[in-house]
């Protein structure tokens, strides 16, 4: 029987994270490089594609980057061609960039929302089909969509991001299909439903729900720094090597409530 510490060792193992630069992505490359994975991020912009690298490496962590749209196909494929071309293999994929647009759904521009779909659920495909091919290759791989508690529970009161919401709820269902159409393969597909985390992408949401948060959530806050990569490990991890198809909601139970 393995031991406990081999189940969440990834050392030898690749993992590509997407919006990996900053805010929950960072701190998803981190966990993942603390198991032990070599890392590939990517991010939209160079500005915050090049501290993240420079602090990554400077904590010994062996990380390469690049910038990408994923909703772009070519630059999906080329993040997943310089994995290859540097590690020799892609083992993890982590579905993690994405966007919102706030505003009530009688008011919100079709351009707006079609950017938030493209983003948030075809770019987690494209990413999924481009990292699926080498993994079935290879017989085995891993991947892990970041989805929300939006994907799952709306509010009366707002926030109001209908594109949000949906591209969530789609990208739950894409990982049931995934984890259904590559099992036999050798490829576990999960997927983490985040509640709500500071970052430049929830602040404002958090600002307007935090008070419901307080007064109706079992735990009664918002998420702290290293409540979610440990998850993410856990997924990425043969600790959970019988687990596929299954979205782990990481909310402080107020999905529950």
């Amino acid at each position: 029987m393995p031991h406990l510490s081999s189940l969440f060792d990834l050392s030898g193992r690749v993992a590509i994270v997407t919006g990996g630069s900053r805010g929950l992505g960072l701190e998803i490359a981190e966990g993942l490089a603390e198991a032990g994975a070599a890392l590939m991020i990517c991010a939209r912009r160079e500005e915050w594609l090049t501290p993240a690298l420079a602090a990554l490496r400077a904590a010994g962590v062996t990380a390469e980057g690049m910038t990408c749209d994923v909703s772009q196909a070519d630059q999906v494929q080329a993040v997943v061609d310089a994995a290859i071309e540097r590690y020799g293999r892609v083992d993890i994929l982590v579905n993690n960039a994405g966007i919102t647009w706030a505003a009530p759904p009688e008011d919100l521009p079709l351009d707006k929302w079609q950017k938030v779909i493209d983003t948030n659920l075809t770019g987690a495909f494209l990413f999924s089909q481009a990292a699926a091919r080498a993994m079935l290759k290879a017989g085995s791989g891993c991947i892990v969509n970041v989805a929300s508690v939006a994907g799952l529970m709306a509010s009366v009161n707002g926030p109001h991001y209908a594109a949000y919401a949906a591209s969530k709820a789609g990208l739950l269902g894409l990982t049931r299909e995934l984890a259904a159409s590559w099992g036999r393969q050798g490829i576990r597909v999960n997927a983490v439903a985040p509640g709500y985390f500071h970052s430049r992408l929830a602040d404002a949401a958090i600002a307007m729900v935090e008070p419901e948060l307080a007064a109706t959530s079992p735990l009664g806050r918002v998420g702290a720094p290293g409540e979610l990569k440990g998850v993410v490990v856990f997924l990425a991890a043969d600790a959970s090597n019988y687990i596929t198809g299954q979205t782990v909601i990481v909310d402080g139970g107020w999905s529950i409530t």
